[in-house]
């Protein structure tokens, strides 16, 4: 099979013209990380503030040979100072956006969530893979599968919420939302069967909006036409799902590593909830991947300017 990247060439073509994005980097101490932020502000995708200890980031600069000298850096001490002062400029309003450079994820998001300096808002912070996997005709978007371990029904109505504002900025004005499971029929003893119908009559009620919501759906005929039809679903959301809701996020990790080292898709990733996207890689991402995750967050943000601009009109 091979991997073309189509979908995330688009995405990354959709931010073409676009000013460069500001963007807090959080301790870019190792070359996947630096290089990375290098080659998206080379792409003209954003202009990185690089936060952390100023001898380091300047030495692994210097061993691999890449050019930061255009880009302002800030001292910081270690990691953790470094998340801090990444989240504080955020908050200042020098950045739009917020990226995990070689810190642990864990470092950055105490910073998001710390109550009194980070950057809470009134929505649950949710993770999304945007997968893009070479047998589906378009990027995938899964979620939750690297912050919430054992959502509750009201935080997957906030991840669903989060989700679906992220398929608008990406481009689809009514994505479809298969919330799964193992089956695709309420059972008792299943609690996610439970809760896929209770919060598919929650969008019915307009608690959820901007999505069409279908569930429970088990994976093969959330996004299989053919496997939908076998089992006879009528459903707008069957075989053509853009958001795939999982139970929990063991069974997103695992279906998002299935896909990445079974069927070969590349995944970019993205914190949402926060008062800014925040970019999520891994030092295991490709570059392309790391690239997809920049254009995703940059169009997420100017989703964001344009609301706003349209609720102070």
């Amino acid at each position: 099979m091979v991997c073309t990247h189509a979908k995330y060439d688009q995405l990354i073509a959709r931010c073409a013209g676009l000013p460069p994005t500001p963007t807090a980097v959080a301790h870019p101490c190792d070359e996947s990380s630096l290089k990375g932020v290098v080659e998206a502000a080379q792409l003209g995708l954003l202009t990185p503030l690089l936060v952390g200890p100023r001898a380091r980031i300047e030495g692994v600069a210097k061993q691999f040979g890449l050019d930061i000298s255009r880009y302002e850096l800030i001292d910081a001490p270690h990691s953790e100072a470094s998340a801090k002062e990444a989240v504080r400029l955020v908050r200042e309003g020098r950045a739009e956006m917020l990226m995990k450079g070689s810190l642990h994820t864990d470092e950055l998001m105490s910073a998001v969530v710390a109550r009194e300096t980070g950057l809470r808002t009134a929505r649950r912070i949710s993770h999304c893979f945007i997968m893009d996997v070479p047998s589906l005709d378009q990027a995938i978007i899964i979620t939750d599968a690297a912050v919430n371990l054992f959502p509750t029904l009201e935080d997957k109505v906030h991840i669903i919420q989060n989700a679906i504002e992220l398929a608008h900025a990406l481009g689809k004005a009514q994505p479809k939302v298969a919330i799964l499971s193992a089956m695709e029929t309420v059972n008792p003893k299943v609690p996610s069967t439970i809760e896929a119908g209770a919060l598919c009559k929650m969008a019915d009620r307009g608690q959820i909006t901007g999505g069409i919501l279908d569930g429970p759906l088990a994976l093969d005929n959330a996004i299989s036409p053919v496997a939908a039809q076998i089992k006879k679903i009528d459903s707008p959301v069957a075989g053509r799902a853009d958001i795939l809701v999982v139970p929990d996020l063991e069974a997103g990790n695992m279906l998002a590593k299935s896909l990445s080292f079974l069927a070969e898709a590349d995944a970019a990733g993205i914190v949402l909830g926060a008062r800014v996207p925040i970019i999520l890689t891994s030092r295991a991402d490709s570059v392309m991947s790391r690239l997809a995750s920049c254009a995703v967050a940059v169009l997420v943000a100017k989703a964001r300017r344009e609301s706003a601009g349209k609720a102070i009109g």
